[in-house]
Formats: structure tokens, C-alpha cells, sequence
């Protein structure tokens, strides 16, 4: 059978031979909305929760997501503005913030990547930088000891607004919400010290209630005082299903039961050969993205198994701090050893997340980047899927059970059964 996995802005295809079962993982399919505007705008007028909107004279920041992250904005934005205006708000005094976290920062000419040119033409647009102190408000601490830096000029907007998608985390539960703006508009100390968490238990895929990191994002956002969020519900192929708008915590309450329900999937073994991919562009524009569905797919991945993930990665790691750190270490043992001897910290976090679970099962790699640079990262290239697949197989027996998780960052495998 052929099978067929996004990579990049195309696809990549192989051939598997007869004797095995094969499974197919993804998200439950779902007709897009025919009018993805109407279903934002319907959202927008109709808020959940308490909310007030914003008044005339109010100066207003919109927090909205990188490059990175697949978020329709020219179906989002425009009931948002609309409603601004009729509020009387003037256009100069709406700013949108660019919410990099820790991630690198867009470059002035890729906003239009994100952005309709309708929107650059008529807002100011700015970018977030984690690293620079002069541009972050201190806000205190959180129960959980996380000190509040956030972006001052997000911090100074009378009235302040999210907008994104609530999809699957590996460690923070569930994306969206106040997220954008708590993480992504957060100083490198507050991240580092919210993503330290993920070493707690209940910091796990699909968690939110009991999740120490995604409570700790909650309470930065109850500090920083989030009046509207708007966020969208999307199919594999980053279509809107649905949208909700108000009140971060009814967006989130509402939103994840909608999420869990497309992404979710029971598998009741776990398979010998997962072939997995994050998704394509943007999930797999870099290493940093793409782990993601890596941690997703060994969730049901035996361990002594075998992964391959095709990633196409142009934009090569996406953290610097996480190459340079790799260099000199030539085991995951080493890497699991070093890390817990240096210490949490964002960054040297992706290797011990890709050894956490390389450690456990062989993993293979398609991707454009050099085969020095992955093998670098302790990751083993291959120079096409038919290559991967053909030398995986060599070492199972007929029979084996095979995974092939098209969407695996959008993908929340959970074992039931024999697992």
C-alpha cells in the first residue's frame, strides 16, 4: 500500500509492503465551516462569559501568534476590527504584538506571512523579543514562584486581546486561551521557570484541569488582565470548524471538550513502526516544532520500536541555544545525564525532550537539513522515506503493527487497552 505524509508545502510518499497491520492515527474527520468568516464573526458578537468591550479612546494591543503557529487571521481579524471601530476605537491606537515566546523573532518582511497586507497598510505591528528587559513589565510571582515579565507595551494598551487556536500541547495540555500572550509576550525568566514545570506530573498532552504548567499560564494571565480572546478550532488541513470568543477561561472551557473530541484518538496497542509527521508547514519548520509530534507519536510507540518522522525543517533547529549546548555529547544517555546535572532551561529543554523518547526507540529522520547537522543532534538522518521505511521494516517480523500519524502536533493519541 502507498501511504503518504505533509512534509514541508508537499508531501512525501512510500511504499509499504504486504504482511503488516497497518493503522492510521490522526484527527477524526470534520467538514471546514463554508464560511469561516461568518463562523468568526458569529463568535465575535456573540461573546462567552464577562466581557466588556472597549470604549472610545482606549488605547488597545492585539496579541497574535508567530509564523510558527497556522492561525487564519484573514478570516479571524477582520470582526474584531469591524467591532472596534463601531466602538469608536481609532485605528492608531490598535497595535498587534507578534507573540515569539522564546522562539526567533520575525523579521519586519515575513509579517506578511502572517498578516493580511490590509492589516499592515493600516495598524502598527511589532514584534515581541523575550531577551529584551527594557521592553518587559514585572508583574510579581505566581503560586508556583514564576516571576511575571511581560511585554510593556502589551502592559500599557487599556484594553488587551488575544487571538489564536486551541489544539493539543505536549506539556501545557491544550494551546489557546491566554497562552499567547503569557507565554508569548513573557520575558525569557517567566518561560523558563513555567516550562520547568513540565517535569512535574499532570504537565502532560491533553491535561488542563490538573496541569501545573497550563494553571501557572492562568494565573499570568489573571495578572496581566485579558479582556477578549478569540480562538479557532482547526482541521488537519488548518481550516476553521469552529471559533469561540470572551472570556479566556469560558473560550477555554468551551473550547477544549471541541477540541478534544477532533483531536483525540483511542489506540489500543502500542505499534512497533510509528512513521509519523508533524504536519507540515508550519509545524515542521523547524527541529524546535517538529519534536512535537515526535513526543506525540512515542506516546504509543513500544519501547525498542522504532520512529520515523519526516519533517522537512528549512529553517534548521529554531534555538540555537539548543545546538550549542548539544555540541561535545554523543549518547541520549549523555544528554539525559547532562541535563539533569546543568538543570532545566529553556532551549537544552528540546534534547532532553527528543532523548527523553529517542532513548526508548529508534528514531529516524527525513528532513532537508544536513546529515552532519541532524546526526549533531543525535538524530539519525535518512535520505528519503522509501529509504526509512525499507530499513525500519528490515528489522520487524511480517506481522508487526505500524502507525502512520499524518498530523501528529495536531494528534492526541491515548492507549486503551493492551498498552
Amino acid at each position: 500500500m502507498q501511504i503518504q505524509l505533509p512534509y514541508g508545502r508537499g508531501c512525501l510518499t512510500a511504499e509499504l509492503p504486504a504482511g503488516y497491520v497497518v493503522e492510521m492515527v490522526r484527527p477524526r474527520a470534520q467538514t471546514a465551516a463554508a464560511d469561516p468568516a461568518e463562523i468568526a464573526r458569529g463568535a465575535v458578537y456573540n461573546p462567552l462569559g464577562a466581557v466588556k468591550p472597549p470604549r472610545a479612546g482606549q488605547r488597545v494591543a492585539i496579541a497574535i501568534n508567530d509564523k510558527t503557529r497556522p492561525v487564519p487571521h484573514a478570516a479571524l481579524l477582520p470582526p474584531v476590527l469591524q467591532g472596534m471601530r463601531h466602538a469608536g476605537v481609532r485605528d492608531e491606537d490598535v497595535r498587534f504584538i507578534i507573540a515569539t515566546g522564546t522562539h526567533p523573532r520575525m523579521d519586519p518582511a515575513e509579517y506578511s506571512a502572517i498578516l493580511p497586507e490590509s492589516v499592515l497598510g493600516t495598524y502598527r505591528v511589532s514584534c515581541h523579543d523575550a531577551a529584551d528587559s527594557a521592553n518587559l513589565s514585572y508583574l510579581g510571582e505566581t503560586a508556583r514562584g514564576t516571576p511575571i515579565h511581560i511585554n510593556s507595551d502589551y502592559m500599557a494598551a487599556d484594553y488587551r486581546i488575544v487571538i489564536g487556536n486551541i489544539e493539543p500541547h505536549q506539556f501545557q495540555g491544550f494551546s489557546g486561551g491566554v497562552k499567547s500572550a503569557a507565554i508569548g509576550l513573557a520575558g525569557v525568566n517567566t518561560i523558563n521557570h513555567n516550562h520547568a514545570l513540565m517535569q512535574q506530573a499532570g504537565a502532560r498532552l491533553g491535561e488542563y484541569e490538573g496541569n501545573p504548567a497550563r494553571q501557572d499560564v492562568e494565573e499570568i494571565g489573571r495578572r496581566i488582565g485579558i479582556d477578549f480572546c478569540l480562538n479557532a478550532i482547526l482541521t488537519s488541513d488548518k481550516a476553521i470548524v469552529n471559533a469561540f470568543a470572551g472570556a479566556p477561561d469560558a473560550v477555554m472551557r468551551a473550547g477544549i471538550p471541541a477540541a478534544r473530541a477532533l483531536y483525540e484518538v483511542p489506540v489500543t496497542t502500542p505499534f512497533d513502526l510509528m512513521i509519523a509527521a508533524p504536519g507540515g508547514h508550519p509545524k515542521d519548520i523547524n527541529i524546535y516544532q517538529s519534536q512535537k509530534g515526535m513526543a506525540h507519536a512515542a506516546l504509543v510507540t513500544r519501547a525498542g520500536g522504532r520512529l520515523i518522522l519526516c519533517a522537512a525543517c528549512p529553517e534548521g533547529s529554531g534555538n540555537r541555544a539548543y545546538e550549542n549546548w548539544m555540541r561535545g555529547l554523543h549518547s541520549h544517555d549523555a544528554v539525559l545525564e547532562r541535563f539533569a546535572r546543568d538543570g532545566f532551561q529553556v532551549g537544552r529543554h528540546k534534547a532532553f525532550q527528543i532523548s527523553r523518547d529517542a532513548a526508548r526507540m529508534r528514531t529516524t529522520v527525513v528532513s532537508e537539513l544536513e546529515d552532519a547537522f541532524l546526526r549533531g543532534l543525535l538524530l539519525a538522518p535518512a535520505p528519503d522515506l522509501q529509504a526509512a521505511v525499507d530499513g525500519a521494516l528490515a528489522d520487524l517480523p511480517k506481522g508487526a503493527r505500524i502507525g502512520i500519524m499524518p498530523y501528529a502536533n495536531a494528534t492526541m493519541p491515548v492507549l486503551r487497552g493492551g498498552g
